[in-house]
């Protein structure tokens, strides 16, 4: 089989893209961010060739070179998967805004923006390691397992 690889440049561009729009939505009160953010993360996992943030990434910073690209060996599952599990946090606090709950959608906002900056600024992917941990336990669906590092 060969090498599998991902782009940590386009990876890094969408965390900043969830935490920048997130921010904005909660400075300004504006929880229609937050459901922008939770459909390009949400359309994002289901359809990864139409990801818009990558797609900023791909068309417009890469080609300016404001971004480099950062391919590494990996697998693209365990991101698709956080990025999946911020995406269902980031519905759930739209949910929460609709229904008048705006303490509980500004906290589901925080929570996944804390998780995109932990990996954003530390390179530690809360959602990758649930995917793993999820495989090694046999669970369903998790099929990849995590490539040995040298």
């Amino acid at each position: 089989m060969s090498e599998r690889k991902v782009d940590h440049s386009a990876l890094r561009t969408n965390q900043a893209f969830i935490i920048g729009l997130s921010l904005l939505g909660f400075i300004g009160d504006t929880p229609w961010l937050v459901t922008f953010v939770a459909a390009v993360m949400i359309v994002g996992t289901i359809f990864p060739r139409v990801a818009l943030f990558k797609a900023v990434y791909v068309y417009i910073l890469k080609p300016l070179k404001i971004a480099r690209p950062d391919v590494r060996v990996d697998n693209p599952e365990p991101h698709l998967f956080a990025q999946g599990v911020g995406g269902a946090l980031l519905i759930v606090a739209t949910i929460a805004f609709a229904a008048g709950g705006a303490v509980a959608g500004w906290a589901l906002t925080w929570v996944v923006v804390a998780l995109a900056s932990l990996n954003l600024f530390a390179g530690i992917c809360v959602g990758c390691m649930m995917y793993y941990w999820f495989n090694r336990l046999g669970v369903p669906g998790f099929r990849v397992a995590r490539i040995p590092r040298e």
